[in-house]
């Protein structure tokens, strides 16, 4: 069995908008990844906003989650306390809330990689020191 892939924004939006600098490399991965990506529904909210100027943007989104390509498998409520945490840990960042969220979900899934073209990836740390796997252009 894949590893989780954890999806942020950015790749989402970089493989639905063909004008996208990083469209040909996110449309790649997308292709070869494992069904399904993970995601939270901050980054949802934040692709379907950028998406709302490209033609067709978000019914190829909603195209994604409609066929289980991708999943929303995070629950703020449940994890507020470690949300929040992060939000605060790191907000000379600053952090946002997805990041926060995407980060929260690969400390409860060890085996995740996060899709992403945010370089802040790099700084932020999962359980305090560790790493995180990503999965970037970089």
């Amino acid at each position: 069995m894949a590893a989780l892939v954890v999806a942020d924004t950015g790749p989402l939006v970089a493989a639905l908008r063909a004008r996208d600098r990083d469209h040909a490399w996110a449309r790649a991965q997308l292709s070869s990844l494992s069904n399904p990506l993970a995601t939270c529904e901050a980054v949802l909210t934040e692709a379907f906003y950028l998406l709302q100027a490209v033609p067709g943007g978000h019914e190829r989104l909603a195209a994604l989650v409609d066929r289980g390509a991708l999943e929303v498998r995070f629950d703020f409520q449940d994890e507020r306390d470690a949300v929040l945490r992060l939000l605060r840990k790191y907000a000379d960042t600053p952090m946002s809330f997805a990041d926060a969220c995407l980060v929260r979900m690969s400390e409860l899934h060890r085996e995740s990689r996060i899709f992403t073209l945010d370089r802040d990836f790099d700084t932020y740390r999962r359980n305090g020191r560790e790493r995180i796997p990503l999965l970037a252009p970089w």
